[in-house]
């Protein structure tokens, strides 16, 4: 609050500022003889007189009427009993203008010994006054709709807004009810309401619900209502009045947002093109049409990506090759196709041409006419089928996603009378962008995937064989397709001395890196087991290959997903010899195998489990275990045991019991326990190797121990020709007796005994020659004056093989020839 300014003649008090401070209103304190004695800032603002103007001046001097002493004697006699006084007085302004005030007078005070009056002043402003003509115009012409309804709720007043919107004149709805006249408006529903509202007295407000009504017979509405109760002075109610608003623009974008939402888990569920192109076609009807077609170029359809793209299709009169990918209609078995899924399209809406699908916008034809002359032209068949079903609303919508072309959707009305509206176009592109993106995910991931099924599949074993000592048979089972290719593999590679290794893997991870990484490992393990290496030794140099792979990062370093090229496998490697009918094995991380003896007894010889591949560090071991011939022995990955519960030792045991049925063929076991026990898809791969063993025994395996006598080398000649000539290999016995020649001259020369010769017929013929030197051969190239150093070179270029494998007692050198 302003302060007041004080009198020339003496202070104002204390009590008195503080009740001028509080006061909004013009204050000013005039003495009995009239002269000003205080002027607040709020007089000043009233009225335009600074303080040092009026304070010590008379105060008659703004009254802008003429002087009436009688009357203000009265006034003053009236404040001085303690009453006070108010009224409205016209007052002058500074600049000349009148400025009627109410003013209020206080009871009389003395303020440093003299008699004071308080007054104060408030501009009377003219409230604004509405007359009847103007709220009738409100009432009339306010875009809500607004109604009257008697207890009987019956129509008493109605405005031009609620006639407009029902279409029933006012007229017919006065003294009638709702139900009577628009039954399509949920009236039993809205009664119900109001009689609520009667008898509760409670309003109901923001109630909304979809309609038809005779204003638009042929389109649905959305309308929010509210009722409250009208009352009397008596407190009475009367009756009900309600209002009315329009809303269906917002209730279609409400619409919209659902349907778009409840489309995101409807369509592309899966990555399949043609199941993602159906449920676009079943989500749209009957929601949005009644009836939908899904038309897809063909590189879309094809996993390798073979076709024309549209940007390879030449001009634009070359209409585009699609096939029918997704169809629905509210009609069963969709009667108003002409194509049917998976037929070769090229519908394009009449007078468009292949820049609709590149370039085109969505295509609304409200009104479909089967007699216009484009579609007797371009589409007579269909044509027909729009005269037949009574198809008279179109809307085509061109499926690009990335920048990629992917087809057309078409979505058509027969049974709906409304129309397509611009709002349902809206839906249509956004149901369409949405799907579009789920296609383009799906054909990418079917492209990649297809890759990377191809690239495993031809990086596994394309023929298996066992030689003499083994029968083998194999089933790998893929993944399902969500859950990526995996890096599963299998092998049987013969070895030297009628041996055979066996291998199964696991690499972790799916793709096509994993693909990638497994075959790097099976070659690894292919070129080790050339080497004559051991099992566990085999391991540990294929576990320091794993490490190399895993520090080799990625050339992109902003691809944080993938730091490094390969994560880590496990392993299980298993050497048989069918002339002792031993197996040796050695695994990493990798589940055991399991062996079924000729009598049906099932086992699972543990060899020590070792690290998965990739850890480094710890060293694996070796088990060697007797096969009886005809036992069955079966290397697998762990998708085949885990099952839907996990339960791996339970996994185990259905393994058991499935192989235990060995009197089967084993090209046919093998294929039925993968299905028997995998009887869904699943997320991991899986890989079954079995072999069923078989014994060389003495009448195909001869040895001779090797005197340290050069003179003994004839005798050995002769005894390995005649047995060559005996097993029926006449045509090898020249070659076998000089390979002989060379192998036990050089070891009588440069090894130490003991020295053993040792004749197999396997699948080839093998010569071996033992001895207890631990010194690798070595190939040389003998110069053309040299006497000696042409045994192995001669060996080498008379044999298909020839190597050298190291043994605990010394080593083995070996050569084999193709039986014919």
């Amino acid at each position: 609050m302003d302060p007041v300014r004080e009198a020339p003649d003496g202070p104002t008090p204390a009590g008195l500022r503080d009740a001028l401070d509080a006061s909004t209103d013009a204050v000013a304190v005039v003495s009995a003889e009239g002269v000003v004695v205080g002027w607040t800032r709020g007089a000043e603002a009233l009225l335009g007189h600074p303080a040092s103007e009026m304070v010590g001046g008379p105060a008659a001097r703004l009254v802008a009427m003429p002087s009436d002493p009688a009357r203000v004697a009265g006034v003053a006699e009236r404040c001085r009993a303690g009453m006070g006084w108010s009224g409205l007085i016209p007052v002058r302004h500074r600049d000349g203008r009148v400025v009627d005030v109410d003013l209020r007078v206080s009871a009389s005070f003395r303020m440093g010994g003299e008699e004071c009056f308080l007054i104060s002043a408030r501009e009377l402003r003219q409230q604004w006054a509405m007359g009847q003509s103007v709220l009738d115009g409100f009432l009339t012409r306010s875009p809500v709709g607004m109604a009257v309804m008697d207890l009987e709720l019956r129509y008493v007043w109605l405005n031009d807004t609620l006639e407009r919107f029902g279409g029933v004149p006012r007229e017919q709805r006065l003294g009638r009810r709702l139900s009577e006249l628009l039954p399509g408006l949920q009236a039993a529903t809205l009664e119900g309401l109001m009689r609520k509202v009667l008898d509760t007295g409670t309003p109901v407000t923001d109630y909304e619900y979809l309609g038809w009504s005779w204003a638009d017979p042929h389109r649905q509405h959305a309308y929010s209502t509210s009722f409250f109760p009208l009352v009397d002075a008596g407190d009475s109610v009367t009756g009900v009045c309600y209002m009315v608003l329009d809303v269906t623009e917002r209730w279609n974008a409400r619409r919209l947002l659902t349907l778009v939402n409840e489309a995101g888990a409807c369509v592309g569920t899966t990555l399949d093109v043609m199941r993602t192109a159906q449920e676009l076609a079943d989500f749209a009807v009957p929601r949005l049409a009644d009836f939908v077609v899904v038309d897809l170029l063909e590189p879309v359809l094809s996993s390798e990506g073979h076709g024309a793209w549209l940007t390879d299709a030449g001009p634009a009169s070359v209409r585009p090759l699609m096939r029918r990918a997704g169809l629905n209609s509210v009609h069963e078995g969709c009667p108003e196709a002409v194509a049917r899924v998976g037929d070769r399209v090229d519908f394009l809406p009449p007078s468009h041409d292949v820049n609709l699908l590149i370039h085109g916008e969505p295509i609304l034809t409200a009104v479909l006419d089967p007699s216009d002359e484009l579609w007797v032209a371009e589409q007579p068949e269909r044509a027909q089928r729009i005269r037949e079903f009574g198809l008279h609303s179109l809307i085509s919508v061109p499926m690009r996603a990335r920048d990629t072309v992917l087809g057309l959707t078409t979505f058509i009305r027969s049974l709906n009378p409304v129309s397509f509206q611009s709002d349902d176009v809206l839906l249509a592109r956004e149901l369409v962008a949405r799907a579009a993106l789920c296609v383009d995910n799906a054909r990418r991931y079917t492209r990649e995937h297809t890759a990377a099924v191809t690239l495993q599949r031809s990086l596994l074993p394309q023929a298996l064989t066992g030689g003499t000592a083994l029968d083998v048979a194999s089933a790998y089972l893929p993944a399902d397709p969500t859950g990526g290719v995996g890096g599963d593999w299998f092998d049987v590679i013969p070895l030297s001395g009628a041996r055979v290794g066996l291998v199964v893997g696991d690499v972790v991870g799916h793709g096509i890196t994993a693909a990638a990484a497994m075959g790097r490992l099976r070659t690894a393990v292919q070129t080790l087991a050339d080497m004559e290496l051991p099992p566990d030794e085999l391991l540990a140099h294929l576990d320091d290959l794993v490490l190399r792979l895993s520090a080799e990062k990625t050339d992109d370093d902003t691809d944080h997903r993938n730091t490094s090229a390969f994560l880590g496998a496990t392993c299980l490697y298993a050497v048989y010899d069918p002339v002792t009918g031993r197996c040796t094995m050695a695994r990493a991380g990798h589940p055991p195998p399991v062996v079924i003896a000729p009598d049906g007894q099932v086992s699972f010889p543990e060899p020590p489990a070792g690290p998965p591949l990739g850890l480094g560090g710890m060293a694996f071991e070796a088990t060697e275990i007797e096969l009886a011939e005809n036992s069955l022995l079966g290397l697998y990955t762990d998708g085949l045991i885990e099952g839907a519960d996990c339960d791996m030792e339970l996994g185990m045991s259905r393994l058991a019991d499935v192989l235990a049925r060995s009197d089967t063929d084993l090209s046919t076991l093998c294929t039925s326990a993968v299905r028997q026990l995998v009887p869904v898809p699943q997320p991991d791969d899986i890989a079954l190797l079995l072999a069923r063993t078989h014994a060389l025994g003495a009448d195909r395996v001869v040895s001779w121990e090797i005197p340290v006598d050069p003179s003994a080398v004839a005798d050995l000649r002769a005894r390995a020709t005649r047995q060559v000539e005996a097993w029926g290999l006449g045509e090898l016995a020249m070659t076998t007796e000089l390979v002989v020649s060379e192998l036990v001259t050089n070891a009588i020369r440069y090894a130490e005994p003991p020295i053993r010769l040792r004749l197999i017929r396997g699948a080839r013929l093998t010569c071996e020659v033992s001895d207890a030197s631990g010194t690798a051969p070595r190939l040389r190239h003998a110069r053309s004056m040299d006497e000696g150093g042409r045994g192995l070179f001669l060996v080498a270029q008379l044999t298909d093989r020839w190597g050298a494998r190291h043994t605990t007692a010394g080593k083995i050198i070996w050569a084999e020839q193709e039986i014919p």
